[in-house]
């Protein structure tokens, strides 16, 4: 592994982390740049779904409080999870994994709903 980091005098050589190689695109495979890119628009899409979310939490709690109800709903949390871990059945995508999600999803949404208390 040394004389793969060693030029000819011995001396080392830059060899570039796969990271750094990645970022400019050096020795990738074919479409893989424009596959990032798409998942790329995917994460920036998922972002300001997620946010929408909490939007529509934030609505939700100031409905709740003129109701004088509690910003806390396990019976309608666990229903929520247990519909997207249906969902990602159909999807063919482990449902374990996003219910996983949406536990967290829920719990930024609940955050959400609490800030105007």
């Amino acid at each position: 592994m040394r004389a793969a980091r060693e030029g000819r005098e011995g001396e080392a050589r830059r060899v570039p982390a796969p990271a750094q190689a990645a970022t400019r695109g050096e020795g990738l495979p074919a479409g893989l740049e424009e596959l990032r890119g798409a998942i790329e628009a995917i994460d920036r899409e998922l972002v300001r779904l997620i946010a929408e979310r909490v939007a529509m939490a934030r609505q939700v709690g100031t409905v709740k409080r003129k109701a004088g109800m509690p910003a806390l709903d396990p019976a309608r949390e666990a229903a929520v999870v247990r519909h997207a871990g249906h969902l990602a059945r159909q999807a063919g995508v482990s449902d374990e994994d996003v219910r996983y999600i949406f536990w967290h999803l829920i719990g930024l949404s609940r955050r959400a709903q609490m800030e105007e208390e």
